[in-house]
């Protein structure tokens, strides 16, 4: 049995497998990664394996020391370091310029990094004990629902993993937020658990950054991911159909006429932070159920809204795009 307890014991024995080119599951507060040595080619290289992650789609190292960061990146705007001073620890990653020490592994080729630094005590504490950054996408197989349990990850990656670290539910539910340092700009790569509008009143005007899915220069570019086994579609009343077994999720209450064989609502009081956090472990629950179809009602886009938004055009784009 790899998964166990989160203390300090079996933290010290996760940094040994980290330093010794293992793999280790670890909460965060976003979701919980799969994590190697990020300096480490051939450990990185163990996470796309277990993940059958497109090697072309890059990592996140993630720190536990703000000042760590210039040992990875380079840049001289000031705004970065107010982002840093005001987010870190925090679901915020940045994109910034790397130095030779990052292996190309991690960056899929880019000539910049993807860096953040965890809001989360275990997650912490095995950084430091590891004493190096540990690249870590979502504990997963690629494509599918962000796992926000010990026990996801137990399904979907079983002893791929050397050891899983149980660290309870993550509190934040959906990755971090990714923005780009670039020529003196700054561009949003990815909705994620902090709202944009709580960067801008930092920096002030976040652009779109311009992606290419073919060769992406951070995670959650691509237009697939996060979907469950089931079939899931927004709420349409065209797909409700009394012969089919189909699970409803709700923002914050059902007022849809129909006998469902499941309901769920994300939050009774329209809270998008419970809403966020929700979201991930009732698509895992409903894909147990052996349903025919799953619905989601689509959130209003605004703060976390937007996170959840772009989570679940991706996780239903498979199905409504075959």
């Amino acid at each position: 049995m790899n998964l166990v307890e989160s203390n300090s014991e079996t933290i010290k024995k996760a940094s040994e497998i980290i330093r010794h080119g293992g793999l280790v599951a670890f909460p965060t507060e976003t979701v919980y990664g799969l994590g190697a040595d990020g300096l480490n080619s051939i450990a990185v290289a163990k996470i796309f394996e277990a993940k059958k992650r497109p090697s072309f789609n890059p990592l996140i190292l993630h720190i536990a020391d703000k000042n760590y960061l210039h040992n990875l990146v380079e840049y001289k705007d000031t705004r970065v370091d107010n982002l840093i001073s005001k987010f870190w620890p925090g679901p915020l990653t940045l994109v910034l310029p790397k130095k030779d020490i990052v292996p190309d592994i991690v960056t899929a080729g880019n000539p910049t990094v993807a860096v953040r630094m965890p809001n989360h005590p275990i997650a912490l504490e095995l950084i430091n004990e590891s004493r190096t950054p540990i690249a870590a996408p979502s504990a997963n197989k690629f494509g599918h629902l962000s796992p926000t349990t010990a026990k996801h990850v137990q399904k979907y990656l079983g002893d791929k993993v050397d050891l899983i670290l149980d660290g309870g539910k993550s509190f934040v539910g959906v990755e971090s937020t990714i923005i780009q340092y670039h020529e003196g700009g700054f561009y949003l790569l990815r909705h994620g658990g902090l709202a944009k509008e709580e960067i801008e009143k930092e920096i002030g005007e976040i652009k779109s950054g311009k992606i290419d899915v073919n060769k992406p220069n951070s995670p959650g570019q691509l237009p697939f991911h996060y979907s469950p086994n089931t079939p899931l579609h927004f709420y349409n009343e065209s797909l409700l159909d009394s012969n089919k077994k189909i699970g409803l999720i709700s923002f914050q209450k059902n007022k849809i006429d129909f006998s469902f064989s499941s309901q769920k609502v994300l939050s009774q009081t329209g809270d998008l932070r419970e809403a966020a956090s929700n979201l991930f472990l009732f698509l895992h629950e409903m894909e147990k159920e052996n349903l025919d179809l799953i619905l989601i009602e689509p959130v209003e886009e605004k703060g976390l809204g937007r996170a959840i938004m772009d989570r679940l055009r991706k996780a239903t784009y498979r199905h409504t795009n075959q």
